[in-house]
């Protein structure tokens, strides 16, 4: 019997596939492993996009070849969300698997597809999405902050940037035309630890940033290097983090 705990509930899944008979095989396959559950299918790129936005599916079983927008462009867009889903490639083509592995792609599948391989890639799914799970949890979503006379709840995904204030950090949320911060009473490295390192980055010692509002790094000269911020600022990378920062932009 399937359990029901929200740990092993079933895989939200959408088929995507270019040729109605695959998809026709994989749902049929997929109607008899009570680890998943089809929430929709696609045709192609685009709509496997616009699915995906609006039924926010925990599992993708992506074919690779598809016209404009194929199976790689398709997961490369999925790897940029805050939480993407899980990506199973299954496709008659066996020359792009190190380009999938390199999207974390659980598993790589294929045609014509046979139950128990799906089933086996299906199991490798569910283990990766507990180990995201036990990941998101070692780490902070929201924060508490006095304001006056209250508390205010400030989301995690709200902090742009963080900057030390002695036995303080102030937490930088809003875009330029509703900017605003908070003091918190903690420590930037006591901080910094509970915060998720693939969200944010410590570029100084008295400054971390949200990776997706830094737009570049810009040498100085003399190996000094700054991060340009979407909002057009530059801050200083101290040379303790530059290496680390670096990394993140592959470099």
């Amino acid at each position: 019997m399937a359990d029901t705990d929200t740990e092993t509930a079933a895989l939200r899944t959408l088929i995507v596939d270019d040729e109605p008979l695959a998809v026709e095989r994989v749902q049929v396959i997929c109607a008899e492993i009570p680890a998943v559950r089809v929430v929709g299918t696609a045709s192609d790129g685009a709509a496997a996009l616009r699915l995906a936005e609006k039924l926010s599916p925990d599992l993708v079983l992506l074919d690779m070849t598809m016209p404009e927008l194929d199976g790689l462009g398709v997961a490369r867009h999925f790897a940029q969300a805050p939480q993407p889903p899980v990506v199973i490639f299954v496709t008659a083509h066996d020359h792009f698997a190190v380009e999938a592995f390199d999207l974390e792609a659980v598993d790589y599948v294929l045609k014509p597809v046979s139950a128990d391989r799906l089933e086996r890639a299906i199991e490798r799914a569910v283990a990766r999405r507990g180990q995201r799970r036990q990941k998101a949890s070692r780490y902070l979503d929201e924060l508490w902050v006095p304001h006056r006379s209250e508390l205010l709840r400030i989301a995690v995904s709200e902090v742009h940037q963080i900057d030390a204030e002695r036995d303080y950090v102030r937490l930088h949320v809003g875009g330029a035309d509703a900017a605003r911060s908070y003091l918190l009473l903690q420590t930037i490295a006591g901080l910094e630890e509970r915060l998720d390192p693939e969200q944010f980055i410590r570029i100084h010692r008295s400054t971390i940033l949200r990776r997706d509002h830094i737009r570049g790094l810009r040498h100085d000269g003399l190996g000094v290097w700054s991060a340009e911020l979407v909002s057009g600022e530059a801050l200083r990378i101290g040379r303790t983090y530059l290496a680390r920062v670096k990394a993140m932009a592959g470099r």
